[in-house]
């Protein structure tokens, strides 16, 4: 099986007469569709259950987008049954079918787009750029998942031993469970799921509770492009529930988690114990967020630096793993810097996705809370020169907020936040904001700018952090160009979008035979 040469897929432009035009009417046909239920996913059944888990709109609270089941123990049982039976088949699908239902599959959404950026809006509160960037990254995953697949099906190089035939082969590892972000409920979801699956996996999968309808569409999806019964099996739950469920069953054989740092630490504790009758050692893969840094020095394009710490800080409201928390600056520099970006900064829209809004609201009442309490801490830790409060307007608007003067060690600079907050450290020189940069428990991101090549190359050298950025935004990863994932407790940096990820999910088999 011959594919053309992997390339990134290509954005949509909402920002022509045209393209506004594709969005509002996209919208208008996802508004038309809300408050549909949607049953699990097991086998080949859909199963309602008698409780369910609503899913608001952020920026429209009392905005229902729909219904999804909501699993019970029950419910783990028959998925993993269902999960088991049909791994024994699709174990020994071809990886030639197996890519072809992926690229089926990354042809049916590139066709549905705007519809699946529309419910992006509606749901998890994303503008056209972000719900745009977000499908195509999902595209991605499934284009470039289709080849890695095919690169990991071939022969594998091994020393041939006098009088022997040597030979090993990569065999899938089971059944995974993969739970899920709110905050790229299509990509990573389809991503941390569609991985194991390429690979000879059968998985069950657990959205977060605030992105559960457009998975149960991308589930559907998947299947219309003729992914077998009980691949992947669709089970909305409860984290320390359903979740928990699934972590600890000693039928699952790996975990697969994107999410906040307690619970990733809690499930890779859970799944090292081994439970009566499991009979291996589960893997598990997490990517845990960070608390991403930007260093700056004096030799920047302070413009681009400025540009890229705006895009950085508040593209979909601070709440991307890579978003830019701290923003690093060499003194000689720092209030030049500091008013480009205030300006910058200040010039950002306020509001819902429809009115092509830069900043909309956060995800829900419990985001919006945490981040209303660092916004109160905020004058005590730093000083404010942009926002600083609650935008006054329906839903879970937090205005873009700049705090100046924050010290390496105050929360505001060591806590993930997840919100459009962005803190600013001055350090004396370079020597020292490296050092800030990498005082951090997380090491997902990180960024310089500088236009000394010497400084790059220690950058290069000494940046804890698994995506280093140089003299560009430190959001933005690009699957196949960018592997993502962290150092330090941002997870196992397992990189996804990588050209080793399938093989987290994969196990040697060596042969030898007298000849």
């Amino acid at each position: 099986m011959k594919l053309p040469t992997y390339r990134n897929e290509a954005y949509f432009d909402y920002s022509t007469p045209d393209g506004q035009r594709e969005w509002r009417e996209a919208l208008e046909r996802a508004q038309a569709t809300l408050g549909r239920s949607f049953p699990l996913i097991i086998g080949s059944g859909r199963v309602e259950t008698s409780e369910r888990i609503a899913s608001h709109n952020p920026c429209r609270p009392s905005e229902l987008v729909g219904w999804t089941a909501q699993a019970g123990p029950e419910h783990v049982e028959a998925a993993l049954d269902a999960a088991w039976k049909a791994f024994e088949s699709w174990r020994r699908t071809t990886v030639e079918e197996r890519a072809s239902i992926l690229l089926h599959a990354a042809g049916l959404l590139r066709a549905r787009k705007h519809d699946f950026n529309a419910l992006l809006a509606l749901e998890v509160g994303k503008n056209a750029v972000e719900a745009e960037a977000e499908t195509s990254e999902a595209i991605d995953f499934l284009e470039y998942y289709a080849r890695q697949a095919l690169e990991w099906a071939r022969p594998v190089a091994v020393t041939q031993l006098p009088g022997e035939e040597d030979w090993a082969v990569y065999e899938p590892l089971g059944v995974g469970v993969s739970i899920s972000p709110w905050n790229f409920p299509l990509a990573i979801f389809l991503g941390q799921c569609m991985g194991p699956v390429a690979a000879g996996n059968t998985m069950i999968v657990k959205p977060s509770e605030d992105g559960g309808v457009v998975a149960a569409l991308a589930v559907d999806l998947l299947l219309e492009a003729g992914l077998p019964d009980g691949v992947v099996n669709y089970l909305p739950g409860r984290g320390a529930t359903t979740g928990e469920l699934l972590v600890t069953n000693p039928r699952t054989r790996f975990v697969n988690f994107t999410g906040s740092k307690a619970v990733g630490l809690h499930i890779n504790e859970a799944a090292a114990r081994v439970q009566p009758g499991q009979r291996w050692i589960k893997r598990v893969t997490l990517e845990l967020g960070g608390k991403d840094a930007m260093l700056v020095d004096e030799t920047a394009d302070l413009d681009a630096a400025a540009d890229a710490a705006v895009a950085g800080a508040f593209g979909y409201n601070g709440q991307k793993c890579s978003a830019l928390s701290r923003l690093i600056v060499v003194d000689e520099v720092h209030d030049a810097l500091l008013a480009k970006v205030v300006e910058r900064a200040g010039r950002l829209v306020v509001g819902e996705p429809g009115e092509n809004a830069n900043v909309t609201a956060v995800i829900n009442q419990n985001s919006f809370n945490k981040a209303g309490a660092y916004l109160d801490l905020a004058p005590q830790e730093g000083r404010v020169v942009l926002g600083g409060g609650r935008a006054e307007r329906p839903g879970y608007f937090v205005e873009p907020t700049i705090v100046d003067d924050v010290a390496p060690s105050a929360r505001l600079a060591r806590e993930e936040i997840f919100a459009p907050i962005l803190s600013v450290i001055r350090v004396k020189d370079f020597e020292a904001g490296l050092s800030a940069l990498n005082d951090s428990d997380y090491g997902l991101t990180g960024g310089v700018y500088s236009r000394d090549e010497e400084r790059i190359e220690r950058a290069i050298h000494e940046a804890q952090v698994g995506n280093l950025y140089l003299n560009r935004k430190i959001t933005g990863a690009m699957v196949g160009a960018h592997p993502f994932g962290g150092y330090k407790l941002s997870g196992t940096d397992s990189k996804g979008g990588g050209p080793d990820y399938l093989g987290l999910f994969l196990q040697m088999k060596s042969i030898g035979r007298k000849r």
